[in-house]
């Protein structure tokens, strides 16, 4: 299951991605917005890492306009690693060596297109599960504490 949130600017973008995942028969959870209303990113990000952190979904999504708000406030909880990706190769990259469990997105930055790629590579890609990788993931995940 993932879980998938934005605020009104990322709205647009979300709606596309979440008929994306369901075409592709990927089961997600909407935790809103639900319309162009202005409306705060943080209260979505943190829905979406909360969902995440309790393992009621096994990823998440996240857009607002730029994804820079919206991925601060995922990170804001324990065990999320949460990154900001417009290319292709930072979404493979931070699943193979950081073992992202959330994905951000601008969506007034990222063409529809290249989204859903990010989407199908960053959901597609296995953690690498290198020693050294797992080394810096533990130093990350030992900050929570």
């Amino acid at each position: 299951m993932i879980a998938i949130g934005s605020d009104h600017g990322g709205y647009a973008l979300k709606e596309r991605i979440i008929r994306h995942l369901k075409e592709a028969g990927i089961p997600c959870e909407d935790l809103g917005c639900h319309s162009t209303e202005s409306c705060d990113y943080p209260v979505y990000g943190h829905a979406v890492a909360q969902a995440v952190a309790e393992g009621r979904c096994e990823k998440g999504i996240v857009v607002c306009t730029t994804g820079i708000g919206i991925a601060i406030s995922a990170n804001r909880h324990p065990g999320i690693r949460c990154a900001l990706c417009a290319d292709t190769l930072t979404a493979r990259l931070t699943r193979l060596h950081n073992d992202a469990n959330m994905l951000a997105l601008g969506g007034g930055v990222v063409g529809e297109n290249l989204a859903l790629e990010i989407v199908n590579v960053f959901l597609n890609t296995p953690f690498s599960g290198e020693a050294r990788h797992q080394r810096r993931i533990d130093l990350i995940e030992k900050a929570d504490k």
